[in-house]
């Protein structure tokens, strides 16, 4: 099984403000960035239940019929993004145990959202890959990609994409996850 990360970030580190707000993303404007591909390639979307509760808010469901697994020691009302056509199931435990869990239904290619999930599976050397967009814009204080680790996480670097938006894409490998 493989976990990837595919998030956005301030180029100071913050994936949304301290209330979770998103307003400092660019709208739109029809530059691809890769999403769609990536997307493609997703079995199951593990998300935590704050980024969950800011999705549901969207729109559209942005997931279309894609398994996606929100995660929480607290029970999740799932039925909005049910009726909007999600694919949704709340599941809990440590993410060793989620991993297990979801290896054992069949999940393959694992996408891993939210600041405090993407924490936690990376403190698990669970995450096999990085791609971190960094939008041009300092937001001062916010929600933090990376928290603070027990060790150091190597990884290896394995392109940059700059976009004429001023977007700037790496994508890493982690040289921690297992094999």
């Amino acid at each position: 099984m493989t976990a990837s990360v595919f998030v956005g970030t301030s180029v100071d580190g913050f994936i949304a403000r301290q209330n979770g707000d998103l307003d400092w993303l660019p709208v739109g404007g029809g530059e691809l960035h890769g999403y769609d591909e990536f997307i493609a390639t997703v079995d199951t979307i593990v998300i935590g239940r704050k980024t969950f509760e800011t999705v549901r808010s969207f729109e559209a469901w942005p997931y279309g019929k894609k398994r996606v697994v929100v995660l929480s020691s607290h029970r999740v009302d799932l039925s909005a993004a049910a009726a909007r056509g999600g694919v949704v199931e709340h599941m809990c435990g440590s993410p060793p145990e989620i991993v297990a869990n979801l290896a054992a239904s069949g999940a393959q290619n694992l996408y891993v959202d939210g600041g405090i999930t993407i924490q936690r599976f990376l403190r698990a050397n669970l995450i096999d890959r990085l791609v971190i967009t960094r939008v041009p814009v300092l937001i001062g204080d916010g929600i933090p990609l990376f928290g603070s680790l027990p060790q150091d996480i190597r990884l290896r670097h394995v392109v940059t994409r700059s976009y004429p938006s001023g977007l700037v894409q790496s994508e890493y490998e982690v040289g921690a996850a297992r094999s």
